[in-house]
């Protein structure tokens, strides 16, 4: 375990859940840090235990410290995966509002098992600001607490009351291949657009299950962004696409609905048979999209995905996943449909 070389002795710690996390669309989880319902378990088991991971969950504070330190425990011994690198898959990651930005602080993943203890950022000056703390993306939280040394002000901020945009993607949305938390395009909208966001990002399952739509509609956000082409074929998108929007639709059918097609995989352009799949399936979305339109839903909104990523292929690790390139090229293509929308 990780320890800061300053006694533990002169740090006050402060419990997240004292004051609330944000990001959460259900009280009844099964674990507090967890983003689904209970019985969402059961609806859907082939999420398996995603729903109890903790991404896009955050906690706003105040401070003057000039060092702030974190301690959490994770439910699971393994720290990281081959997807997702430790900070990603069970660290922390820290930004501070500078002026009107919110600007990278620093991050919490030299931990070498599931009970950590970090430095998230030193050397700070003594003035007041304001923080946002990313939890892990996909190791489940227990416990979370963070630690200012005695004599600084520490000010917990509850979590805004702001209807969210709610996101419903793959893996990601999920945050696969980004380098920390706080990268992935759900949250940076998030800040960029100063709303809460819920992230329901389910690595290989998001697939349009009907139960998923009804637990969709039970939440009431500023905007639904659907993203779920990566994990779907066109005859998928073709059986299950206009029953999981009209489900949805009705009920919520005064909140706006942003359908967003994939990005082609960045090997696409050299390979035929891939961009042939990726138009297929946006054909099937695109004329559900205006049959719906059609039958008088005109709450919804179409997102092209051709050059979302951008044309030079240096956005994805793999060719199916973002890096932080294109994470952040997500971010901006989705934003001038959400500005519309929100502003």
């Amino acid at each position: 375990m990780n320890r800061s070389n300053n006694s533990k002795a002169d740090l006050r710690w402060f419990d997240v859940r004292e004051w609330g996390v944000e990001g959460k669309g259900w009280k009844d989880t099964p674990n507090y840090y967890g983003r689904l319902p209970r019985r969402a378990e059961k609806l859907l088991p082939e999420l398996g235990q995603r729903g109890r991971h903790a991404t896009g969950l955050s906690c706003d504070f105040e401070t003057n410290a000039h060092r702030i330190e974190s301690r959490w425990r994770l439910r699971l011994e393994q720290l990281d995966e081959p997807n997702m690198n430790r900070a990603t898959f069970s660290g922390l990651d820290l930004y501070a509002r500078d002026q009107t930005t919110w600007r990278w602080a620093g991050s919490a993943h030299k931990h070498d098992s599931r009970q950590a203890h970090d430095t998230l950022v030193t050397d700070m000056n003594p003035v007041m600001r304001r923080f946002r703390l990313y939890l892990p993306l996909r190791n489940p939280v227990i416990r979370l607490e963070i630690g200012v040394p005695r004599g600084a002000t520490f000010i917990p901020i509850a979590p805004r009351t702001t209807k969210p945009i709610v996101f419903y993607g793959s893996s990601i949305a999920h945050g696969a291949y980004a380098s920390r938390a706080g990268v992935i395009h759900p949250s940076v909208l998030g800040r960029r657009l100063n709303r809460p966001v819920i992230n329901l990002g389910f690595s290989g399952q998001a697939k349009m299950h009907e139960a998923m739509a009804h637990l969709l509609g039970e939440l009431d956000p500023a905007v639904f962004v659907l993203d779920p082409l990566p994990n779907m074929d066109a005859a998928l998108v073709q059986e299950r696409a206009e029953t999981f929007l009209r489900i949805l639709l009705e009920a919520r059918p005064h909140t706006p609905v942003v359908m967003v097609e994939d990005f082609p995989m960045t090997q696409a352009w050299i390979r035929p048979s891939l961009f042939r799949a990726h138009k297929a399936k946006w054909k099937v979305f695109s004329q559900i999209y205006r049959k719906l339109r059609d039958d008088g839903y005109s709450q919804l909104s179409y997102v092209e995905g051709l050059h979302s990523l951008g044309d030079d292929s240096t956005g994805s690790f793999d060719g199916i996943h973002p890096n932080d390139v294109g994470y952040e090229r997500l971010a901006n293509h989705l934003l001038p449909a959400l500005r519309q929308i929100l502003l």
